[in-house]
């Protein structure tokens, strides 16, 4: 065996309740497991002589290091289930995982199964290691022993597995151009990070402190940040508010930060007065183009009419009257 330097627990004498016989001292006679100071679980005999001091009669008892569990994704985790008590020689460990309040195997018949099949490994004595937590993982785990040779045959103990995922990098949304003294507003947002991240907003590489009223340097800033959303939002701009700007997500599992983006601040909007100048000339233009077409489509259709009218011609002294009058007469005598 490993060292077995450390000193074995004491058990307390067991009190037998009235009216109930204790077992003959040959029926308690068995081997027994015990843990040592550094967590070794080892075997031995009980001698007769000590017969009336058996600690098998506790029957198995459980314990963990840690109830609650935090990990890091893709980071290994190793999950306590200490035995502190047995007498039984191969009891059967079984571990389940509860999500949504349906259980499922990840250990049972001495192999690893379900969800943790091929990432993870039963390790003495009856503790799961996993190689590479996901957030899928999350979630609670039930350690369950079964002693059929002991008094108290059964235990088990829950631990709750929470996997921190990082931050991706967050979608941020700066203003490319404001007026002075005008209100604008910044945001950020990332939806991977577990637990939920926390923002922080940078100005020219320099962090901006959440409220600027307590930097001497930020004092006369009228801006507001709210860590939980990620808005940054000015009530005023001035013109020491142009610049660069990028947002970072940070959680235990750590931070990401958006590209940097530029904000420029006008004293007048001159974008604005742009796109109504750029507006105004367009609609003039459209509307010369629309009097121009009009023009040569009047011209077209003079030139149109001039070219097909057939002017009457006088043919030998015989003047045509007026098709109303229903004859024609002549004008000049003529000899037969």
């Amino acid at each position: 065996m490993g060292r077995q330097s450390g000193a074995l627990m004491a058990f307390p004498k067991r009190i037998v309740p009235r009216g109930v016989r204790r077992k003959p001292c040959e029926e308690q006679r068995q081997s027994l497991r015990t843990l040592t100071d550094e967590g070794l679980l080892i075997s031995h005999r009980m001698s007769s002589h000590s017969c009336g001091h058996i600690p098998s009669a506790l029957g198995v008892i459980l314990r963990t290091t840690d109830k609650i569990v935090w990990a890091n994704e893709f980071e290994p985790i190793e999950l306590t289930c200490l035995i502190e008590s047995i007498s039984t020689n191969n009891p059967r460990i079984e571990w389940k995982k509860i999500k949504d309040g349906i259980p499922s195997y990840v250990y049972f018949q001495n192999k690893i199964a379900g969800d943790l099949e091929n990432r993870a490994q039963l390790r003495e004595p009856a503790n799961i290691l996993i190689f590479n937590t996901t957030r899928s993982d999350t979630a609670e785990y039930r350690c369950e022993v079964a002693a059929i040779n002991d008094q108290r045959d059964f235990d088990e103990i829950l631990i709750s597995l929470a996997v921190r995922v990082k931050p991706v990098v967050p979608r941020c949304s700066v203003p490319e151009a404001v007026t002075v003294g005008t209100s604008t507003e910044l945001r950020c947002l990332e939806n991977e990070g577990f637990p939920a991240p926390q923002y922080r907003w940078f100005h020219n590489n320099e962090e901006l402190p959440q409220d600027p009223k307590n930097s001497p340097r930020f004092v006369n800033f009228s801006y507001s940040i709210n860590p939980d959303t990620g808005s940054l939002k000015f009530r005023r701009v001035r013109k020491e508010d142009a610049g660069e700007y990028y947002c970072q997500a940070k959680n235990d599992a750590g931070h990401a930060q958006c590209p940097t983006q530029v904000m420029e601040v006008y004293d007048v909007d001159i974008l604005g007065i742009a796109l109504k100048c750029l507006g105004g000339v367009s609609v003039v233009i459209i509307l010369v183009a629309f009097l121009c077409s009009i023009r040569r489509m009047c011209l077209q259709f003079k030139g149109h009419n001039e070219n097909h009218y057939n002017w009457p011609t006088q043919n030998n002294g015989v003047e045509y009257g007026d098709p109303d009058e229903g004859h024609f007469r002549h004008k000049s005598s003529f000899i037969i």
